[in-house]
């Protein structure tokens, strides 16, 4: 029986626009996406496939073109329309912090740092450069290194900060690790900034450290 004969509750469509997308499954989101099934499965049973295959709706996401494609039922025009979606999601919410204050909105701050950072393969130095209504004027990845670290140079982030005439920074940087926990060295590299920073008068505000879905605070630790 296909989707169409179900009882409406139960159709991935017409339960999102009853309940909300908060109310659907990951297969039945992804359903929504495909569109269609293929041979012998309906769209919600090729969802549940590809998540038992792929192992969870994020490595669908994150997987590269040549395996994306090799999946049931995907191909090179599906590849193209998810990275759009994904895309939009970043934008939308790059949108949404810039139109806030980042102290204000940390929720949203976060939300975006998480989906940019979290998913590189190496560890990525990066900053939000603020204005003196601390709104975002910029984000900038600064500093690129190896899968467990990455050199900072605090001479480079001052040039970056004067360059954008910001007054208040947020220090962010991921774990391919995908634990959150700040190292020691994260601790003195956050000092080292916080000193030459207060030389030109701009207020490290807070450093981040983006983990597989959790991030953790310098400020919230009472460290800034």
């Amino acid at each position: 029986m296909g989707i169409k004969q179900w009882p409406a509750a139960e159709r991935p469509r017409e339960k999102l626009l009853d309940k909300g997308a908060q109310a659907l499954s990951d297969a039945e989101l992804l359903a929504i996406f495909l569109r269609t099934g293929c041979a012998g499965l309906d769209a919600v049973q090729l969802a549940r496939h590809l998540l038992n295959d792929f192992g969870s709706l994020r490595a669908i996401l994150n997987a590269q073109q040549g395996e994306f494609c090799q999946g049931k039922g995907l191909g090179t025009a599906k590849y193209v329309q998810l990275q759009a979606v994904v895309e939009i999601c970043r934008r939308y919410l790059a949108e949404k912090m810039l139109k806030e204050d980042a102290l204000t909105s940390p929720q949203a701050t976060r939300q975006y740092l998480t989906a940019k950072m979290r998913d590189y393969k190496n560890e990525v130095f990066a900053a939000l450069l603020l204005d003196n209504q601390h709104r975002v004027l910029n984000f900038v990845e600064l500093f690129h290194g190896s899968i467990d670290c990455a050199a900072v140079y605090p001479r480079a982030v001052v040039e970056q900060v004067l360059t954008a005439n910001a007054a208040a920074i947020i220090l962010v940087h991921n774990h391919p690790s995908g634990i959150c926990e700040p190292s020691q060295a994260d601790r003195r590299i956050t000092e080292r900034l916080i000193a030459a920073l207060a030389l030109i008068d701009v207020r490290v505000l807070d450093h981040l450290v983006v983990g597989d879905g959790e991030t953790a605070s310098f400020a919230e630790r009472g460290w800034i």
